[in-house]
């Protein structure tokens, strides 16, 4: 059974992390106004490295300047978590929804959106888990997916992000999550051959949908911001 809350879809195709913050920060104020619906968003971004609140310049192998060097930017979050990697072929989720409308904690987002990440992961069959006291998805020892959400006056932003066809030397620079001692990997590594993005998308947004219980509708970006594919 679905709730009378749906969830509106957005495309946002290639979008650089900083615009897709202002975008996440501008729908997450119109939520919480109860002027606009609760919105689900799914892009990629240009390679950046970020760091949320818990982050620290121990978990940096190489210097801002460094990464800058390699064609990435470095950007403080306000997400929770650690240091992540984003980049072309990791899709990423984006979920701006009021949580005490839905009922739910905080907590219940973060499993939520680890189950959303699995269900996604398990339609092509990849075989992943959670695991006790690490945040996000893994595959063994190796994360093929991070999660990191912030909450402000009931409303969540941040999300998920799933390494597709990620190329993963970027992550070679951090230490991801600051956890040591663990890798990543990518739907690529598992499988052999990715399927098409599109696919991981639509996948995703079912998922979500299923998940959340409530009807996730495709939405004109009508932002500034907004690209696509």
């Amino acid at each position: 059974m679905t709730t009378n809350l749906p969830v509106d879809l957005y495309d946002l195709g290639n979008m650089a992390y900083r615009d897709a913050l202002d975008w996440q920060r501008a729908k997450a104020a119109e939520v919480r106004a109860e002027i606009s619906a609760d919105a689900l968003a799914l892009l990629e971004h240009p390679p950046v490295y970020t760091m949320g609140a818990r982050g620290g310049d121990d978990h940096m192998l190489l210097s801002g300047d460094a990464l800058q060097a390699k064609g990435a930017d470095l950007i403080m979050t306000d997400r929770g978590g650690d240091m992540t990697f984003h980049g072309p072929g990791q899709l990423v989720l984006y979920a701006v929804l009021n949580l005490r409308r839905r009922s739910l904690r905080p907590v219940d987002h973060v499993r939520s959106l680890e189950r959303t990440v699995l269900d996604t992961l398990a339609a092509f069959g990849v075989p992943a888990r959670t695991v006790k006291g690490r945040p996000g998805v893994w595959i063994g020892s190796r994360k093929v997916a991070a999660i990191g959400v912030s909450v402000r006056g009931g409303v969540t932003m941040h999300g998920a992000a799933i390494n597709v066809t990620t190329d993963l030397t970027w992550f070679n620079a951090i230490v991801p999550c600051g956890l040591h001692g663990l890798g990543v990997t990518s739907m690529t590594r598992e499988l052999g051959d990715a399927p098409p993005m599109d696919d991981v998308m639509a996948e995703a947004a079912t998922a979500f949908a299923e998940v959340y219980q409530t009807d996730v509708i495709l939405a004109e970006p009508a932002m500034e911001l907004a690209g696509g594919h």
